[in-house]
């Protein structure tokens, strides 16, 4: 999948300016006129990452992502919530968004776990440097919960959680999370998780309709497959995706769900377009490189480092192979000139 609905960016934006962030000089430097945007408008699923990525480098209040998540509104998700709404009772509408992730505002992977007593709506964040992981992580839990708190709303029901589960360290402002959620948070976890009730996922919907709901399917349906078929070339999204990162690149099945592929259709699509993941990665790595010699006199080993090389052996092999050349005769060339 290579575009998606730019409302999510739109929200965050909102949400931000709303906390006295100011996310406009990203978007400026990117072309974006936060004025002219359009809410109908698609975005490229990595450009918008990176937008995330540059915001969250300058973010003043820890608690941004949580913060940003309360302006998704439910009317923004179009027939996806007609669909939600529809469904039979909060346990076939979690399976639903779980189908249809690509139709929300999350990057996450998402699974609905059963458990005895209480069953887990659990989102696998992707990858993303530091700076910004927390952030979006934040957001998509955010989201997701004023997602589950408006249909409460809407049909009247309880979906409020029992728990929720971070997949990071614990951080000082733990009390803040526990406010926002209405009930205990916890860190450190493998996963984000809220656990719900299966009470309270079995009650029936007062809105369910079986001949409505297959209505919003098909089009819910066309709206991923106009998506899907939107867009640039699957090696342009992954060689910008890659480039967000300094050292601990992702590997490929990171990229893969970043473009919302199984890892075997992402690396057939990326042979097809005359590419690999591999190649790709060289290729960024070696840009990488060649803009930090020419641009300062940092030790190769400590370059090699920054590159995600264990050795800097290894990396000088890999940047001989690349340029002809050593990194320190590149660099005599590259400043000479």
């Amino acid at each position: 999948m290579s575009t998606r609905s730019i409302l999510g960016l739109v929200y965050t934006l909102e949400g931000l300016r709303a906390i006295g962030e100011d996310p406009d000089p990203v978007l400026d430097r990117h072309g974006l006129d936060p004025q002219r945007l359009d809410p109908a408008a698609e975005i490229d699923r990595s450009l918008e990452l990176r937008i995330y990525m540059e915001i969250a480098e300058n973010l003043r209040d820890p608690l941004a992502g949580l913060k940003a998540g309360t302006y998704f509104s439910l009317a923004g998700y179009g027939p996806f919530t007609m669909l939600l709404m529809t469904c039979r009772n909060a346990w076939h509408a979690f399976q639903t968004g779980v189908k249809y992730r690509e139709l929300t505002y999350v990057y996450s992977e998402l699974a609905l776990v059963p458990g005895e007593h209480c069953s887990a709506l659990e989102l696998r964040p992707v990858p993303l440097p530091p700076a910004a992981y927390r952030f979006r992580v934040d957001g998509e839990m955010s989201g997701t919960y004023q997602l589950a708190m408006d249909l409460e709303k809407n049909l009247n029901l309880s979906m409020t959680p029992r728990s929720v589960e971070f997949c990071y360290d614990e951080p000082p402002e733990k009390t803040a999370y526990e406010e926002h959620f209405g009930c205990p948070v916890h860190f450190g976890s493998n996963v984000c998780r809220f656990w719900i009730s299966n009470d309270d996922l079995t009650v029936p919907f007062p809105t369910a309709n079986e001949t409505a709901h297959e209505m919003y399917r098909v089009q819910c349906d066309q709206l991923l497959a106009q998506r899907r078929e939107s867009g640039e070339g699957l090696t342009d999204q992954v060689r910008r995706y890659l480039e967000m990162f300094r050292g601990d690149f992702p590997g490929a099945e990171d990229a893969a769900r970043v473009t919302g592929l199984p890892e075997r259709s992402f690396r057939r699509r990326l042979s097809e377009e005359g590419a690999s993941f591999r190649a790709l990665l060289e290729e960024v790595r070696f840009r990488k490189a060649c803009e930090v010699l020419e641009a300062t006199d940092r030790p190769v080993d400590e370059l090699a480092r920054k590159l995600g090389y264990a050795e800097s052996a290894a990396f000088i092999h890999a940047f001989r192979r690349w340029a002809g050349v050593t990194p320190a005769a590149w660099r005599k060339q590259a400043q000479a000139g």
